[in-house]
């Protein structure tokens, strides 16, 4: 670790209080960022952070797009099969909680036949599963806590250090601890198998735990020892709630966040992936139209396979997959590949059938007076397919816009993903998603009224 210079952490970024940015600074910070700050410096070595969602954290750390993996990641046998685990740096219970006037659940068998709202690939969602529990899927704590606000689950296990850590930074009173599970968890570092990083890591642990240094960033955060000491199950729910922002405070301090989030990530990979899939969506158009018969099937191929299977999956075979063949391509670039072959499969048929639209006879005219078939298609045949291929294309070109939330799964901070990251710490999900869903509708707006200019300017393309 020492000899590369740089610790590659990879954490959630929307954990909060382990991993999340601080609403006044927008700063990555947090009980696992600060431990993990603390080992690098313990080692002599920067630390950089990689912020991606949990459930897709563990094949980001196999792609090798970090090193570790610092976000309450619980010790347990088949991830010490799998993975190289640190000693723990926290230590818990786990804890059932529910809605403050719910009686009907006063332990783990009274799961049977509930719904619970859990991290899918979280031990905790295991416990809920074997208990006789309906495991509702959700990205974090923070989700299943809001769907157990709004009614929609009965209950949701996890760390009691996670819960104490949100009842004292909320003082929330419409949530519980209605009972304990029996089970204890440790958390530490996740690194890929034999890394060779487990000696540093834990003897850097084992200087801060014996300096204090440990147990000070968990009294910051958790307000209680999570280390292990004989005090780790210290609560401190009767400390006094933070002051807490309006919504509308909220949405204020992250207009312009949120829009520069848009301007710098979300609208430049939809320019750019649209540009790059019609490229491609023309050739592969030409391709389908050709009478060589391979070239057409090849054609048939590409359309079908992009068609068939879900954008999500062709994200993360770019971004995940591709680096255990030794491709490994960094995030933006990745979001772009994916999103441009996409559109491409899409927008071939678009232009296929708009030449197709054209009359035969254009063709020959053009073949009349000289045109060889590349000047026919660039100055007869493309200019009146234009007009019918606009609007659909402009759909897809909507559709796009709205397709680069996803691109937040490979660790592209667009605008879904910073308002996730925003509303992560507040639990404000309305007001921030909101906002962004104004954002979205503001974009597709202007593209609309582009797109009703465009079809304006090609009717004098129109045979008539």
């Amino acid at each position: 670790m020492r000899d590369a210079g740089v610790l590659r952490v990879g954490t959630e970024g929307t954990y909060a209080p382990f991993s999340y940015h601080d609403p006044a600074t927008n700063q990555l910070t947090g009980y696992d960022v600060d431990v993990a700050r603390a080992v690098g410096e313990k080692l002599g070595v920067p630390v950089e952070f990689v912020e991606t969602p949990w459930d897709s954290i563990f094949a980001a750390l196999e792609a090798n797009r970090f090193d570790v993996v610092a976000n309450q990641v619980t010790i347990n046998p088949e991830r010490q099969a799998k993975y190289d685990l640190s000693q723990p740096y926290t230590v818990g219970e786990g804890v059932i909680v529910t809605r403050a006037d719910d009686d009907s659940i006063n332990s783990l068998a009274d799961l049977r036949g509930k719904s619970t709202a859990q991290s899918i690939t979280s031990n905790w969602a295991q416990v809920a599963r074997d208990a006789g529990a309906d495991v509702q899927a959700v990205e974090g704590f923070a989700q299943a806590i809001t769907l157990l606000n709004q009614g929609r689950v009965d209950a949701t296990v996890n760390d009691s250090v996670a819960v104490y850590a949100y009842l004292a930074e909320t003082g929330d009173t419409s949530v519980k601890i209605a009972a304990q599970t029996g089970e204890t968890s440790d958390q530490g570092f996740a690194a890929r198998k034999n890394s060779g990083l487990l000696p540093e890591l834990n003897g850097a642990l084992d200087e801060l735990r014996a300096d204090g240094t440990l147990t000070e960033i968990s009294q910051r955060y958790l307000k209680a020892d999570a280390t292990g000491s004989p005090q780790a199950t210290q609560q401190a729910t009767d400390q006094p709630a933070p002051q807490v922002r309006s919504a509308w405070e909220l949405i204020g301090d992250n207009l312009w966040p949120l829009a520069k989030a848009a301007l710098t990530m979300t609208i430049p990979l939809t320019i750019i992936s649209f540009v790059i899939g019609l490229v491609i969506a023309l050739g592969v158009a030409l391709a389908r139209l050709s009478s060589n018969v391979l070239l057409s099937n090849i054609a048939r191929f590409y359309i079908s396979i992009i068609r068939g299977t879900p954008l999500l999956v062709q994200l993360f075979i770019v971004f995940y997959a591709l680096p255990e063949f030794g491709v490994k391509i960094d995030p933006f670039p990745a979001a772009v590949i994916a999103f441009s072959l996409n559109v491409g499969g899409y927008a071939a048929e678009i232009i296929r059938s708009a030449i197709l639209s054209v009359p035969k006879g254009q063709w020959e005219a053009a073949e009349t007076i000289g045109y060889h078939y590349a000047g026919a298609l660039r100055r007869i045949i493309l200019p009146q397919a234009a007009r019918v291929a606009v609007p659909p294309l402009s759909n897809t070109l909507i559709s796009l816009v709205k397709d680069t939330s996803l691109a937040s799964t490979i660790l592209v901070t667009e605008l879904l993903r910073q308002a996730q990251i925003v509303a992560a710490p507040t639990f404000e999900f309305f007001a921030l998603y909101g906002t962004a869903a104004i954002y979205y509708w503001v974009i597709c707006l202007v593209l609309s009224f582009g797109q009703a200019r465009v079809e304006h300017r090609l009717e004098r393309y129109v045979a008539r």
